[in-house]
């Protein structure tokens, strides 16, 4: 998450917390908590898809993700399918979830 400009706010045993927490003042931010859970993730697993603001942050990202324990499930590249400049990559966490990180800019 760092590598696509989200700062970590806590992390604690079984939670994790990045991003921006909202307060009184600033009703606008936002945060992602994770809770670790025991659960069989099967059918259940879940797609996070985080935007980029450039290709060289998927890249981080998905580097970053291996770096540390993250298993591949598609490298950085472009995905035109979805359309001609959608630059992503995808991992999966050690639960089985799918993480994405996507840049939609031109080149």
């Amino acid at each position: 998450m760092q590598a696509l400009g989200a700062r970590k706010v806590y992390d604690i045993p079984g939670a994790l917390g990045y991003g921006e927490r909202c307060d009184a003042e600033d009703t606008a931010s936002s945060y992602l908590a994770v809770y670790e859970d025991a659960g069989i993730i099967g059918g259940n697993r879940r797609h996070w898809c985080f935007k980029a603001a450039s290709r060289e942050q998927v890249d981080a990202f998905h580097q970053a993700g291996l770096d540390h324990g993250g298993r591949s499930d598609g490298a950085p590249g472009l995905r035109a399918d979805y359309h001609p400049h959608y630059y992503a990559a995808f991992l999966l966490d050690p639960a089985g979830n799918r993480v994405e990180a996507v840049c939609h800019a031109r080149g």
